[in-house]
């Protein structure tokens, strides 16, 4: 039996590779083990492709977890942003650890200091946001950054333990904790040894937030702010 003509042209070409479908890859195996085992190889073989297609889209796994993260946060809904500078930075910042809090992975690849020079502008809009607020109650633009960067060590710091923590066990079972202190050298956790576990899973974020806000506004608050008088 005769074979059929070949097609025209080269085959066995590898299909079209666009940037979204790796983004839905990669967030597929990073959804099952985890950012760390995310590897452009396994990547590729995810995607049926091979590795060389794919450098011809990134440039290796820094540049992929860049475009994972400009991804995400382009599909995050913004809230309205109050007009008071001080209710602004608290919905910020908020949407900033609700964002994180759902893709925890993100914040470690965030923590080194310098990220705000590897997002696209329209994923930096919280930062935006934040500084954009201290600078209208007033701020100078290194209170402005101090505010942020304080705000970001405490939000990030918050995700990074609750996601390591042992209260996200699936069983929902407070972790174990030790039964006895010894009173005469830390009296005071001797007294609440027994509900420390109970209290130490509160999620006080928000609390904690909008007073570390008042806070840091109240130590760069100049004579008048901004818009004032």
């Amino acid at each position: 039996m005769p074979r059929p003509p070949a097609p025209h042209g080269r085959t066995g070409r590898p299909p079209l590779t666009s940037r979204a479908q790796i983004v839905t890859a990669a967030r597929r195996l990073i959804d099952e083990g985890g950012w760390e085992k995310l590897t452009i190889r396994r990547l590729a073989a995810e995607m049926g492709i091979g590795a060389t297609t794919l450098y011809h889209h990134i440039r290796g796994k820094d540049d992929l977890l860049v475009l994972l993260l400009n991804h995400y946060i382009d599909e995050i809904e913004r809230p309205r942003l109050p007009r008071d500078p001080r209710d602004r930075i608290v919905v910020a910042a908020t949407a900033m650890h609700d964002a994180l809090a759902a893709w925890p992975w993100a914040a470690e690849i965030l923590t080194a200091d310098g990220f705000v020079g590897l997002l696209d502008e329209s994923a930096l809009w919280m930062v935006e946001a934040i500084v954009a607020a201290a600078d209208d109650h007033g701020c100078t633009p290194a209170q402005s950054v101090d505010v942020f960067r304080n705000i970001w060590y405490y939000t990030v710091g918050e995700i990074l333990v609750r996601a390591r923590s042992p209260h996200r066990r699936t069983d929902n079972e407070l972790p174990a904790f030790r039964d006895t202190f010894d009173a005469s050298h830390v009296p005071h956790l001797a007294a609440i040894g027994d509900q420390w576990a109970a209290l130490a899973a509160r999620d006080i974020y928000p609390q904690g937030l909008r007073t570390f806000v008042d806070g840091l506004l109240a130590e760069a608050t100049p004579t008048t702010p901004r818009g004032a008088g």
